[in-house]
């Protein structure tokens, strides 16, 4: 016969150890860029957004924007090639977005032939 015995474990905890971090210079510099590709962003971004043929084009061309500072990122200059990256894809979002609508049209008409 098995019997339910319980044996208590006492936790037992070291004092608490705390140490600082400071980044390298790679580390600096990288942050450094990631704040300036930060604002290079933000400032074609806010250009794109104003001349966009399409309000509804928004959601399209800020994920574009998300999309090229990804890449960028892989790069060993993204800044210097984020704005040509950040154009081919706010263009290529653009087409994406007027195919749809042509497509979502022609099966509306065709909705409407068959109903």
């Amino acid at each position: 016969m098995r019997t339910n015995r319980v044996k208590k474990i006492e936790a037992r905890f070291e004092p608490e150890t705390r140490f600082t971090v400071s980044l390298s210079p790679e580390g600096l510099h990288r942050r450094q860029v990631a704040e300036q590709l930060e604002r290079l962003r933000q400032r074609l971004l806010a250009r794109h957004l104003m001349y966009a043929p399409d309000l509804e084009l928004t959601p399209a061309i800020r994920r574009a924007a998300q999309d090229a500072v990804s890449l960028a990122w892989m790069t060993p200059c993204p800044l210097l090639v984020f704005p040509l990256l950040l154009e081919e894809k706010v263009q290529e979002a653009i087409r994406q977005a007027r195919k749809q609508q042509q497509v979502w049209h022609r099966s509306r008409q065709l909705m409407a032939l068959a109903a």
